[in-house]
């Protein structure tokens, strides 16, 4: 009898030991099959001092990267900043990537390779070959590079749509230059948008990624390929617990166009949209919160020539929907310059189909932003909090505008953080439709319609660009 309950004690107790076990997973033969076909990259750029301890890395000192190499990669006797610098000296980096074909083409970030006068591939076997640059594209942050080899192991691809959050992936690279280090996790979220990153839905990870993991693959449990390590959130420099990869969907179809081009062509429809909030799709008479609200059309630009106006909301690219703004770059990217495609528009209302032939992108322009710095009037606000005045013929022909009313002011408590003087408002938008503001008492007017609940939103232009703020709830009375 004592025999028995001591066996049934040490089932009781190794019972949850056993579902936890099986409920880990078992890296050991996808890190042994497809380790091989992961790569360091090493690079050697050559730099001139400016004499005043120059930092001998590819970034400013205002590149958010900055701070992240200078904490971790030490300084080398020679370089900038350290006793006896030269006026030249070599600037080395260290990144990974992954053989996608047996004679030697490798996958990367294109910020890896950026600027290097000598790239230098070593293979885990110990063998080491230079590389050259077949090209790279730092809208998505890949790079296509090549060295003289036959026979070498290379990746299996997986299917990124597939992927589920919470889902264990695994990271091979070369963090800080400690070649094939394995690092696992699960995916946090899928489809993220970064800011200045219009291209790439990236995956983002919770898997352990540091300097020198850049370039190397994302794998899933069944060993394929998901994504390309690029990115990292990080206060410190070091790593958070957040990490971002590429799809390796979207890297493909980089590369294809690396290998037959060296460079890649990507659409554009020349607008400025911004996300459909909540407060935005009642404004617009929208039944949810969905597509990609235009904000303005770039004049003689694809968009303008088919009929898109400001104030659309652009619901279909080609009949794929738009569910987040974000999805609309992607897909005009995506597409090759010269094709001809339907979209789908919002406009007061009602739904319309516009046919469209797609441009191309061409070398990115900074906006200038002008500077009106109004005195405020000595005048009462309005329902908003906002004081107002009518644009002058000259401010008209300044803003090449018909109306609008230039924001003098910004008073009261309601919160109308997204104003600021200086804006014109150009219209007020409501169940659909949009107003055109020429007068502060049409303006007036229109507030005065609104129940204390309603929200108002309003096309707003700063400097060059344009804008919808949405204000929820307004006062009872005017603000003095």
């Amino acid at each position: 009898m004592k025999q028995l309950l001591v066996a049934f004690l040490f089932v009781l107790f190794s019972l949850p030991a056993q579902a936890q076990n099986r409920g880990l997973p078992d890296f050991t033969e996808l890190v042994e099959k497809q380790g091989p076909a992961v790569v360091n990259i090493s690079t050697t750029q050559s730099a001139r001092s400016n004499g005043r301890g120059a930092q001998p890395f590819p970034f400013d000192e205002n590149d958010p990267m900055y701070e992240f190499f200078r904490r971790f990669i030490p300084r080398q006797p020679g370089m900038p900043g350290a006793p006896g610098a030269p006026r030249e000296f070599e600037s080395r980096s260290l990144g990974s990537g992954f053989v996608v074909s047996t004679d030697g083409y490798i996958l990367t970030n294109a910020h890896v390779i950026d600027g290097a006068d000598e790239i230098l591939v070593r293979l885990t076997d110990k063998r080491e070959f230079k590389a050259r640059v077949i090209g790279a594209d730092k809208r998505t942050d890949v790079a296509l590079i090549k060295i003289e080899a036959t026979g070498l192991p290379t990746v299996r691809f997986g299917d990124p749509g597939v992927l589920k959050v919470g889902e264990w992936v695994v990271a091979i690279g070369s963090p800080f230059g400690f070649e094939n280090s394995v690092t696992a996790g699960i995916v946090s979220a899928k489809g993220r948008a970064l800011p200045q990153e219009n291209y790439v839905p990236f995956i983002q990870t919770d898997v352990a990624v540091n300097p020198g993991n850049s370039g190397g693959p994302l794998f899933n449990l069944k060993g394929e390929v998901v994504g390309i390590n690029s990115q990292i959130y990080s206060r410190s420099g070091g790593f958070m617990g957040i990490s971002f990869a590429i799809p390796i969907d979207v890297a493909m179809e980089v590369q294809s166009q690396l290998r037959a081009n060296g460079k890649v062509s990507r659409g554009r429809i020349g607008v400025v949209i911004q996300e459909v909030t909540k407060e935005l799709a009642e404004s617009f008479g929208l039944s949810k919160a969905q597509g990609a609200a235009v904000n303005a059309v770039e004049k003689g630009g694809p968009a303008e020539k088919a009929g898109i106006e400001p104030g659309d909301v652009i619901l279909k690219f080609e009949g794929k929907t738009i569910t987040s703004s974000s999805d609309l770059p992607r897909l005009v990217g995506s597409t090759k310059p010269g094709s001809k495609v339907t979209i789908q528009v919002w406009r007061k209302g009602a739904t319309r189909e516009l046919s469209l032939v797609v441009g191309e992108v061409a070398d990115e322009k900074v906006a200038t932003r002008s500077s009106r710095g109004a005195k405020p009037a000595e005048r009462a606000a309005n329902r908003l909090g906002l004081v107002v005045s009518e644009l002058s013929a000259e401010q008209k022909r300044e803003l090449k505008v018909n109306g609008g009313l230039l924001i003098e002011d910004v008073r009261g408590s309601t919160g109308r953080v997204d104003l600021r003087p200086g804006d014109v408002i150009l219209a007020l938008i409501t169940r659909g439709e949009s107003i055109e503001l020429r007068t502060t008492e049409q303006f007036n007017k229109l507030l005065a319609q609104f129940d204390k609940s309603a929200n108002v939103t309003l096309l707003v232009r700063r400097g060059e660009l344009q804008t919808f703020v949405t204000i929820k709830g307004l006062p009872d009375r005017r603000t003095e």
